[in-house]
């Protein structure tokens, strides 16, 4: 479905990516790890286009999309899910929702809204409540919902446990797994290696711009230097 090949971006005269390749297969979860840094959430900004390659390509669905608009991108059928939620705090969970569907046809939205809202519950019980209202785990759940409005083909979530109580936390894993059972394919950044190699069937690991090691989640979640500097001990 999506591949990655040779992509270079830099920020300036810092270089963020060199050379990462990658890929991810249709109805996959995909997992980069990496210190901070490292270049993992640079990847996501090069797929969905918001910030351009320096080299290399980027194809989905067999077609070049490096260089296309993120707006036209979104309309191809991938989602990103920002880093740090990024919801409209003076809008409602309704209203941020729907911007998440500008794409959409009219008739299409409320069959959309409601099979978003089934997937979130607690969502639904504050759908006219301010997002900016909610607790750090609903903002999270609005985030997600709001990039699965548009009915994507690959949702890309940024480290999408990021300052959540640990029980938020489970909730956010248990939410991709059921994701991954509708058939959509995931490409996930998150510090929390443990629990993404758990819920992942690959993944690569980046450091300082580079793809350094790649493989299956449980044996990468078994090797050596992936526990030693990401699973907080020895194997």
């Amino acid at each position: 479905m999506l591949r990655l090949t040779d992509v270079g971006l830099a920020y300036g005269h810092v270089q963020a990516l060199r050379g990462v390749s990658l890929h991810v297969e249709a109805g996959e979860v995909v997992t980069l790890i990496g210190a901070n840094g490292a270049g993992k959430s640079s990847t996501l900004k090069a797929i969905s286009g918001m910030h351009g390659i320096t080299a290399g390509a980027i194809e989905f669905g067999g077609a070049r999309i490096d260089g296309v608009p993120p707006h036209l991108i979104v309309g191809q059928g991938i989602s990103h899910c920002p880093e740090g939620r990024r919801i409209f705090y003076d809008l409602s969970v309704r209203e941020n929702l729907l911007m998440g569907g500008y794409i959409l046809d009219a008739a299409e939205i409320p069959e959309r809204l409601n099979v978003v809202l089934d997937l979130f519950p607690r969502l639904r019980e504050r759908i006219d409540q301010a997002g900016g209202t909610l607790s750090g785990g609903e903002q999270q759940m609005l985030a997600i919902a709001r990039a699965l409005m548009c009915k994507p083909r690959l949702l890309m979530l940024d480290e999408p446990s990021l300052g959540l109580a640990p029980i938020m936390v489970e909730k956010v894993f248990e939410t991709v797994i059921a994701l991954k059972d509708t058939g959509l394919t995931v490409l996930l950044v998150e510090q929390n290696a443990s629990a993404a190699l758990a819920i992942s069937d690959r993944a690569y690991v980046l450091e300082t711009g580079r793809v350094t090691l790649a493989g299956d989640s449980a044996t990468l979640s078994r090797d050596e230097r992936v526990v030693t500097a990401y699973l907080g001990g020895l194997p």
